[in-house]
């Protein structure tokens, strides 16, 4: 079997915008990425599952972060699967692919016979943006809730940033005869314009959490309701299937609402860790402290959650106190 052919918008996130009901969005399709983040780990399924949901929300959520910032989705739970954190590089510079890296954290024995979603009980989802260095990292949180990342992702565009938001997701394991089985995952993300968001503020949400809904009303109510009984009508194979671009699911799902696309976004599966990173990470450590972390064999040893990269170092060369002494 082989591992097919690479599709030219595969691992892409084309923006767009409805002209005729002041809406943006993108449309996100991930193949090679999910392989990269999923191929370092043996999860169960439905820990894949929702590691591939996660990586599709911060793909279409951080195309919108300018060059060199850094988006972090996290769920931190008590059920089964503990924890999920998923990282988006900003591209360093125009043109270059954006990067993307995800883990989960579960128990294994816990994991129950629901859904994916099922795995993951009380806590919260969580959106951290780091503008890089001398700026203070936003971040904002909302309880896990709705039955889908999707639905926390949207719950948290309602509450913190006033907009309303809207995912229409796909992701699952795909084969061919000729093909090895692999993940492939592809969605859309509606947002209204932000002008919205004075409104927002004057109302309150109908449930405990504050809904996408409860953010618009009048003409500005009808376009978005209008836009998403549109994508209400996509199908899962539109979503991900290998024959429909990007730009034709747009026309295909929206032509009465004028769709005009912007240039898209390239994303790969990359990690940053390295050892430069690692021996900073120990830099904090006295030389006691580490000779509690070094091995029968003398090392000092780290693995990358992310990448399973393994590092082996001299315990001689890391912490504090090695600082000190290469610089007498």
């Amino acid at each position: 079997m082989t591992q097919g052919t690479k599709i030219a918008w595969d691992d892409t996130v084309l923006p767009f915008q409805l002209d005729a009901s002041d809406i943006r969005g993108r449309v996100a399709r991930l193949d090679g990425v999910l392989e990269g983040i999923l191929r370092q780990h043996d999860y169960p399924e439905k820990v894949e599952a929702l590691v591939a949901e996660m990586a599709l929300i911060a793909a279409l959520i951080g195309q919108s972060i300018k060059l060199r910032w850094k988006l972090q989705l996290q769920v931190q739970s008590n059920g089964p699967v503990r924890m999920i954190a998923t990282d988006y590089y900003g591209p360093s510079e125009d043109g270059e692919p954006a990067r993307i890296r995800s883990y989960a954290s579960f128990d294994a024995d816990r994991i129950t016979d629901g859904s994916p979603f099922d795995q993951i009980g009380e806590g919260y989802f969580a959106v951290m943006i780091d503008q890089g260095e001398g700026m203070t990292p936003y971040q904002g949180i909302t309880p896990l809730a709705g039955g889908s990342l999707s639905s926390c992702a949207e719950a948290y565009f309602a509450q913190s940033e006033q907009l309303p938001t809207r995912f229409q997701l796909s992701f699952g394991k795909s084969s061919t005869p000729d093909e090895v089985e692999r993940w492939r995952a592809g969605g859309v993300m509606l947002q209204h314009m932000p002008k919205a968001s004075p409104f927002a503020a004057k109302v309150e949400g109908s449930g405990d959490i504050l809904r996408p809904d409860d953010l618009v009303d009048g003409e500005e109510g009808e376009n978005w309701r209008r836009a998403n009984a549109l994508l209400d009508t996509v199908e899962e194979l539109e979503l991900i299937g290998p024959s429909l671009p990007p730009t034709d699911l747009l026309v295909r799902l929206f032509h009465e609402e004028t769709p005009r696309v912007f240039d898209s976004q390239a994303v790969r599966f990359g990690c940053s860790c390295s050892e430069d990173r690692v021996r900073q990470s120990l830099s904090i450590y006295s030389a006691k402290d580490i000779q509690k972390m070094t091995t029968d064999e003398g090392r000092v040893t780290a693995d990358c959650q992310f990448c399973s990269a393994h590092y082996d170092l001299d315990p001689k060369t890391v912490g504090f106190e090695a600082e000190t002494t290469s610089g007498d």
